[in-house]
């Protein structure tokens, strides 16, 4: 459906330039995204939305994800509420970086596994996870996330969300932390 949206918009803008050149293939999750892109890092500062599927961190989220994002934010829109990204698809060389960071930080690994998953179980690094920013937009996606499928799953981080509601729209209870 949400390709069908683009396909529309391209559609559109071309007849609106006036121009016959065929239009570009566009694709929501784009797996040939080179490494080289970067390994779904932001730098400091940078702003993401869900639809800056270009950037690998956005680009590689899985399908259903993506476009559960995508629905959310434009309903969070509609309700003047802009949703930001602050992490999505990560490589497993990147989230072990994180991990070895939080293990600096935090003094041990049980500690840093409180808040940094290993790459083995970081459901960033399969693209089934997003962290979403501001703090209005998190409260947002908390109270109307699961119509869209999409769930809180660590009591400690409100920005974690993942596609795990069931088809009722229920959340599974809060996890304390990402160490269970």
């Amino acid at each position: 459906m949400a390709g069908a949206t683009v396909a529309s918009s391209v559609a559109v803008l071309t007849a609106l330039l006036g121009t016959s050149a065929p239009a570009p293939e566009i694709r929501l999750v784009d797996d040939t995204v080179p490494m080289t892109q970067g390994d779904g890092s932001l730098s400091d500062g940078q702003v993401l939305t869900p639809f800056d599927v270009q950037n690998p961190a956005v680009g590689r989220l899985d399908p259903r994800l993506l476009a559960a994002i995508q629905n959310a934010a434009n309903a969070a829109a509609a309700d003047g509420v802009t949703m930001t990204i602050n992490s999505g698809w990560r490589s497993a060389a990147f989230q072990q970086s994180l991990l070895d960071q939080a293990v600096q930080n935090y003094g041990s690994l049980a500690a840093a596994r409180q808040y940094v998953q290993t790459p083995t179980a970081s459901r960033h690094v399969t693209g089934e996870a997003v962290d979403i920013g501001g703090p209005q937009a998190d409260h947002w996606l908390i109270a109307n996330g699961a119509r869209f499928g999409l769930c809180q799953i660590y009591a400690n981080e409100l920005w974690h969300f993942e596609l795990v509601a069931d088809p009722a729209g229920n959340c599974p209870p809060l996890q304390p932390n990402a160490a269970g």
